[in-house]
């Protein structure tokens, strides 16, 4: 039985790259989207959701179940309900932004080790037998071959 070869794609080289003057790799000029409509901003749940809670309650005076939820939430809020009361910031006010201090003064392992009065030789030596260590006991990623150390 003979091999099967691989069909070859048109307007592309043997590596699978694109042949050059190639057509096919330029659909969209510069600028334009390949999704103009963008994504769906509403799902059929989203749109069910917002239907059903603008009709009125059953038993109530008028008021929606939208306007129930809410004092549903107040009501916990009031008794004291720390996550309610979190929600009803976050849906007023918008939730805080959130700060990250990141040092980017130090970029090099060498210099955090020299920071920390390290020597690079005991770091490297630290790093391999934790390497070996999580490669014995199939470490967080068991599925990944283990490292290949020097020395």
């Amino acid at each position: 039985m003979a091999a099967k070869k691989k069909k070859q794609t048109v307007n592309r080289r043997r590596n699978g790259q694109f042949a050059r003057g190639n057509k096919a790799g330029k659909q969209f000029q510069p600028g334009e989207s390949g999704n103009p409509a963008g994504r769906p901003k509403l799902t059929k749940l989203t749109e069910a959701l917002t239907a059903k809670i603008a009709e009125i309650a059953p038993g109530a005076n008028e008021e929606t179940i939208a306007e129930q939820i809410a004092q549903a939430l107040i009501n916990e809020a009031l008794d004291g309900n720390v996550q309610a009361i979190r929600e009803i910031a976050d849906r007023t006010e918008g939730r805080p932004k959130q700060m990250l201090d990141v040092d980017m003064k130090l970029l090099d392992w060498r210099e955090l080790a020299r920071a920390h009065g390290l020597d690079e030789t005991d770091v490297i030596r630290e790093a391999q037998l934790i390497i070996k260590s999580a490669a014995r006991s199939g470490g967080a990623d068991s599925d990944s071959p283990p490292a290949k150390t020097r020395g």
